[in-house]
């Protein structure tokens, strides 16, 4: 019987309905010395414990804050009276509404209906179901008057540092109120170190300021007793880059990741060697993991924000359940270990989680956190009817608000694609990124805000590559994940919307300390349509508020138009005021804000979204969006303008109006509209509008001061001076010295630029070099604007792809010829093993590969037995996964294969069972021996009830001769070395499987094929068996270009595997039999884009008609620019002795 099937990540539980909340009794049942203590507040009474530690502490506060710059925008009373960023000097207060009867009645019913509740719950959370309920039915007031107490604001922290604290609305690090927006990126996906700093630099120009990063347990720890963080394991590359791009880490070390890798993380050396339970307390497994997670503290410490570095958090463990399952106990108190080492090693930043549903796991009791977050993927993973929505989660902040509500509401995963599985019918990952395309981004992302989510991290930004052997069973080696970052680095249509709304959350400080008023479905959001669905949003200090708009039906393609009633400074106002009705066009989301400061301009409303608003060159600058079909509204008052008038220039087609008594300026945008206009242009303000397009061109790259400040390149920190750029496909970076604003960016093509940059500027350069600026521009406008046409030096005719037509070929099965002497292999003889699936039927020895270090890749088997004649077949059951293969030879002669099965996640085989007749082919009175090549697709990942399901059975579970009564003896072998001494340290335990070419290094750069047999690639294998093909090329692509190259196979679906290896690196697993992955992104680094490349295809034809394939190389993009030299590390071969 197969073991369970492990969740997928398409299991977590997704919130799409309405889910009860969890029983008090099962949430708050364990109360310890390990239990969450009291929030501490940052201004009080020290333990004195801590207080040598506090004090350094201050000072280290102190001496960063000296460097630190508050956000520009100046915050402004309704009244017009200015207060500290902080806003404490002024509370906005409504109008009062209309309805107390109303209020006084639902208030009595809403208490009388708690009242049971609040036996069970905690103050805490009773306070806070009952502050949410009252906001959402627009009765905010009632909660004063019937005398509850609003939450806290008062800081915490975890009494560790105050460098990193929280309120009940976001983040504060350093001092400031932060909104974490965040992508996941995996490092070990793209093993080339020097191209990581290529996607951050892509996270922050999206507007970002954090990552989160997945470290593998597996793969830096891949044998009992070593851990390795060098080369593709190193993290300190990666917390450099990250600080030189501005950006926080976010730690997320598992031991258990999940991640589609297989056994979710977990070493392999772990599954077979440790008896214990996986993921509880018992001793054996945490002695396993305590010297991991040292190596992760040893190498995190000194980069935590404490000691200048940008690590602000680290996550224990991953989407687990707290309460102990029948048979595993000790879930939470594996948690206490992690955390009680974490604090006794040096971490103090805070320790967060990541609930796979709305399960209340670690918010509170034995193992909880300082900061509690839920995943959500409200799509689930199946891209196959990618314009098919599930609805928005509607409940997240009732949730959020009855489990963690003095903590700011954090989901450590949400949706920003979907991996793909198996299959001839998997749907790929161009549907996966239809699926959660930029509508889905507006629509549900924008759903997070409405329900005050302040931290949020997207899962995947760039999803990568599952290289080698990291891919769990249910995968294939891409996982591009459909992320707005391709598995080829390049940006997708999608990464426009993100970069569009992480600019908004940039630029407006506002928006960070947000209260739920209510939504539509109460008096708190009045709009004119009932197909509409609003929630308003408003600062409790600066009175700035936010009406976050969608169509009721989330998935409705239809448009409609309405009114909103706004509660703004002015009143209570009816928008628009002067033009045509607020329109939603289809899968679309709008926020419409009110009373935002920019500079000493105000911005009194806006029916068109906010790319940018604040200063530049101390100029009051808005830039305001929205799509071309729709019309637009805006009313604004201008620092320095006598009057209300305006100045338009560009393809604009408007109407102007003067509201509040001459006071501001009214703007309405007709539908048709495209291009860039400056609606206001004057020495101290400018105001911009562009349809949603041509805004998802520009770009807001941080400009750093010239400081010895450690955080000089975080915006909000060390800096906030940006410019506008408009035109490239990505701008990197800037900088301004004098008279001269220096970009480094990427072209794809001849461009238009347009520079918004301080009046100082005068002089651009790209990437090195002067910008011609346009005969306008070329003298210092009184609009700062610049602009020039810039061509890329650099385009797909600089370079040329070579066609591999020359190849050098060599068997690669010698095991099933006669000769061949297995006397070198490991003997097969236990009798026992700590994987949990036994067995099921054979009385010789266990033949699972991890038990004897073979747990990467292929594993031969070679079972000799005496032949008497009376033998008539070998049966097996093999177990390698989902999709796997495995072929059997009596002696020489081929068997047959035996296929596992995957289609779009259904018909799943893992194991099969099978008969395999020998037709008179045993030698009778002579050895005779069954030789079994297995492909071990990669271990489960574990279940929530039953973290042992990682000790996946992979081998053969089964085996019987038919005829006779047993195998004399067995050998095996895997991956030269097994996990405990295999030979390349710089690729890694995940790189090389079993099959001889691997064994032996034929895959490797300089390896002496020219005693090889001439054939093409193309004449595959004749019949059943396996063969290495190799061939060099030479690349020349100059410096100074960013190419995207694949590597392609037929797509000809063919009872074949291959694995590509591109200058020894394992790229691609091609199963032509179920697919769908043909296409392999290769990328420099691994290529030597100057210098000779070698390139080899193990072919294993599975039957006897043979195999054939073709591999061709393909230009994804070409790109003038990049990050600068990529180093190579590709170690070449060498001699690994006779016995492989």
């Amino acid at each position: 019987m197969a073991p369970p099937e492990e969740p997928r990540r398409s299991s977590h539980q997704s919130p799409d309905e309405e889910v009860q909340q969890q029983d008090a009794s099962n949430t708050l049942a364990h109360h310890d010395v390990h239990s969450r203590s009291a929030p501490s507040i940052s201004s009080g009474e020290e333990d004195e414990k801590v207080e040598g530690s506090r004090q350094e502490e201050k000072r280290r506060l102190e001496t960063a804050s000296e460097h630190l710059l508050l956000p520009q925008h100046a915050m402004i009373s309704p009244s017009g009276k200015s207060f500290s960023s902080k806003g404490i000097s002024h509370i906005y207060r409504p109008r009062p509404r209309n309805g107390g009867t109303r209020a006084l009645l639902c208030g009595g019913i809403l208490l009388l209906l708690l009242s049971a509740v609040y036996v069970q719950e905690s103050h805490m959370r009773f306070t806070g179901l009952l502050t949410t309920a009252l906001s959402l039915l627009g009765l905010s007031g009632l909660q004063a008057a019937l005398g509850i107490a609003p939450r806290a604001p008062a800081l915490v922290s975890n009494n560790l540092t105050n460098l990193v604290q929280w309120d009940p609305y976001s983040l504060y690090v350093l001092g400031q109120r932060t909104f974490l927006w965040s992508g996941e990126f995996h490092t070990w996906r793209l093993p080339v170190p020097d191209l990581w700093t290529d996607i951050l630099q892509k996270a922050k120009a999206a507007g970002m300021n954090a990552m989160s990063i997945y470290v593998h347990w597996g793969l830096t720890n891949p044998s009992n007793g070593t851990i390795d963080f060098t080369g593709v394991r190193a993290l300190a590359p990666l917390f450099e880059a990250a600080s030189a791009s501005g950006l926080w880490v976010v730690v997320r070390p598992g031991p258990y990741i999940n991640a589609e890798t297989t056994a979710g993380g977990i070493a392999h050396w772990v599954t077979s060697e440790v008896a214990a339970h996986l993921r509880t307390n018992e001793t054996e497994y945490e002695n396993a993991w305590v010297p991991y997670i040292k190596g992760i503290i040893e190498q995190v410490k000194p980069y935590q924000i404490t000691e200048g570095g940008p690590v602000i958090a680290v996550q224990i463990d991953n989407e687990y359940t707290q309460a102990d399952s029948p048979g595993w106990p000790g879930k939470a108190g594996y948690f206490v270990q992690l955390e009680d080492l974490y604090r006794s090693e040096g971490i103090v930043v805070p320790l967060t989680y990541n609930d796979p549903g709305m399960g209340d796991n670690f918010a509170t009791g034995t193992g909880a956190v300082d900061i509690y977050g839920l995943d959500s993927y409200p799509q689930s993973f199946d891209c196959s009817q990618p314009y098919v929505w599930n609805s928005v989660v509607t409940n997240y902040y009732t949730y959020h608000m009855g489990v963690s509500p003095e903590e700011p509401f954090y989901i450590p995963e949400f949706q920003g694609g979907a991996f793909d599985p198996w299959g001839p019918n998997a749907p790929g990952y161009a549907n996966c990124r239809i699926l959660t395309d930029s509508d889905f981004e507006q629509i549900f992302y924008l759903n997070l805000w409405a329900n005050n989510v302040k931290m949020a991290n997207f899962y995947m930004l760039y999803g990568g590559t599952s290289w080698g052997y990291l891919a769990f069973h249910g995968v294939y080696t891409s996982y591009d994940y459909g992320a707005s970052i391709a598995e080829t680095r390049m940006l997708t249509p999608k990464y426009a919307e993100l970069k569009r709304e992480g600019l908004f959350l940039r630029s407006v400080p506002d928006f960070y300390k947000t209260d739920v008023i209510g939504n539509s479905s109460t008096s708190a959001v009045n709009v004119s349509s009932p197909l509409i669905f609003g929630t308003y949003l408003r600062n409790p200090d600066t009175g700035a508020g936010f009406y976050i708009i969608r169509q009721q039906n989330s998935s409705s393609l239809d448009t409609v138009s309405f009114t909103l009633q706004a509660n703004t400074s002015e009143g209570v106002l009816s928008l628009p005021q002067d033009g045509s009705n607020i329109t939603l066009t289809g899968r679309a989301s709008k926020l419409i804000a009110h009373d935002i400061y920019f500079g000493s301009s105000h911005l009194l409303y806006s029916t068109a979204s906010i790319l940018f608003a604040g200063t530049i060159g101390g100029r009051d600058v808005l830039f305001l969006h929205g799509p071309s079909s729709d019309s637009h509204e805006a009313a604004f008052k201008l620092a320095g303008a006598t009057s209300a008038a305006v100045q338009v220039s560009g393809d604009l087609n408007i109407r102007t109006a003067t509201i509040m008594d001459g006071t501001h300026t009214l703007v309405d945008v007709v539908p048709g509209s495209s291009g860039i206009s400056y609606i206001w242009d004057s020495p101290s303000s400018l105001v911009l509008f562009a349809d949603s397009d041509t805004a998802g061109t520009f770009w807001a790259p941080t400009v750093a001061k010239s400081s010895t400040s450690q955080f000089q390149h975080y915006y909000q920190f060390g800096t906030n001076e940006t410019v506008l750029i408009g035109g490239p496909y990505l701008v990197r970076n800037a900088s301004i010295s004098g008279d001269t604003l220096a970009l480094r960016g990427d072209l794809n093509e001849t461009t238009y630029l347009t520079v918004l940059a301080p009046t100082s500027v005068r002089r651009v350069t790209w990437n090195g070099y002067e910008v011609e600026l346009d005969a306008t521009a070329k003298a210092p406008p009184a609009s700062g604007i610049l602009t020039a046409t810039i061509t890329p030096k650099f385009t797909a005719s600089s370079f040329s792809l070579p066609a591999l037509n020359t190849w050098k070929y060599a068997n690669s099965l010698p095991e099933v010829s006669g000769s061949y002497d297995d006397s070198y292999w490991t003997t097969a003889d236990k009798y026992a093993t700590n994987i949990p699936y036994k067995p099921l039927y054979g009385d010789g020895p266990i033949l699972y590969g991890c038990d004897y270090g073979y747990c990467e890749g292929a594993v031969l088997w070679r079972g000799h037995f005496e032949g008497t004649g009376n033998e008539t077949g070998v049966e097996l059951l093999i177990n390698g996964g989902e999709a796997f293969a495995a072929s059997v030879w009596l002696n020489s002669n081929f068997l047959g294969t035996t296929y596992g099965n995957s289609s779009n996640n259904m018909n799943i085989l893992e194991e099969t069972n099978t008969l395999f007749p020998f037709n008179g082919g045993v030698l009778t009175g002579q050895d005779n021996i069954v030789t079994i090549i297995q492909d071990n697709m990669g271990l489960n990942e574990t279940q929530d009830d039953n973290g042992d399901t990682s000790k996946s059975p992979r081998g053969i579970r089964g085996y019987e001769i038919h005829g006779h009564n047993y195998f004399t003896s067995w050998k095996v072998q895997g991956k030269l070395g097994g996990y405990t001494n295999f030979p390349d340290k710089t690729r890694g335990i995940f790189n090389e499987g079993g099959f001889y070419a691997e064994r032996a290094g034929w895959h490797l750069p300089g390896f002496d094929d020219s005693a090889w047999e001439t054939k093409p690639l193309s004449t595959g294998l004749e019949k059943a068996g396996v063969g290495m093909f190799r061939t060099t090329f030479d690349l020349n692509v100059p410096t100074g270009m960013d190419v995207s190259l694949s590597f392609d196979f037929d797509p000809t679906p063919q009872a074949y595997r291959a694995l590509l290896f591109v200058n020894g690196w394992q790229v691609g697993r091609r199963v032509a039999n179920l697919g769908p992955q043909y296409s392999f992104p290769v990328h420099e680094g691994i290529l030597d884009y100057s210098g000779t490349n070698t390139v080899a295809v193990l072919l294993w034809a599975m039957e006897n008609t043979g195999a054939y394939a073709s591999l061709n190389m393909t230009v994804n993009g070409v790109f003038d620019g990049g990050v600068g030299p990529i180093a190579l590390d590709n170690p070449g071969w060498s001699s690994r002795g006779q016995h492989i």
